[in-house]
């Protein structure tokens, strides 16, 4: 008896899979970044409209509702990768490197500099260039599109040459950040 309904349930969430697949796949792909990952993403979200069908199909807006599990999976998705890198920056940043003569007074300014950038574009120039980051990778990090993390980037290096009055900037911030500097500080 209960049959018809859910073979009437599985045919309609099957036509809505068939519809929206690759768009929510894409979409996962644009807010990730990641291809890979954009299938499994939308799979899962898929997935867990299955296991809401009835509240999802009487819904106004399915596949906004779908959207909205989309985006909700790649922000976890991307939240672990930052969580990951913070592990494995962690990791080394507690290996012991010496060097011979270093310079505390420039790790001391890089740091104090740094601090003094807004968040975004201390994370911005941090990850691309103590990290050496791709702006891609950057961007998935940060939850940013790579537009912002290049703006983000030019802006606070731009603000840190002004800070330190030198043209070596890039070297000076991945020098310093090497030899076991933390940007810490308060989040602007």
């Amino acid at each position: 008896m209960g049959t018809v309904v859910d073979d009437a349930a599985s045919v309609e969430f099957h036509a809505f899979f068939e519809r929206h697949y690759a768009e929510l796949s894409r979409f996962a792909h644009l807010l990730t970044g990641e291809a890979d990952a954009a299938d499994d993403l939308a799979a899962d979200a898929l997935l867990t409209l299955w296991h809401r069908w009835d509240r999802v199909r009487a819904a106004d807006h399915p596949v906004a509702y779908a959207r909205g599990v989309v985006a909700n999976l790649a922000r976890t998705r991307i939240r672990s990768a930052v969580r990951e890198r913070r592990r494995i920056s962690l990791f080394w940043s507690q290996r012991e490197e010496k060097t011979e003569n270093p310079d505390i007074a420039g790790v001391v300014d890089v740091q104090e500099a740094l601090r003094r950038l807004p968040f975004r574009k201390r994370a911005c120039v941090v990850l691309r260039h103590a990290f050496d980051l791709s702006e891609k990778d950057t961007a998935l990090a940060l939850g940013v599109s790579v537009g912002t993390v290049k703006s983000q980037t030019s802006k606070g290096m731009a603000e840190l040459q002004k800070i330190l009055g030198s043209q070596g900037v890039p070297h000076k911030v991945h020098a310093a950040m090497a030899r076991g500097g933390d940007s810490g500080g308060t989040d602007r």
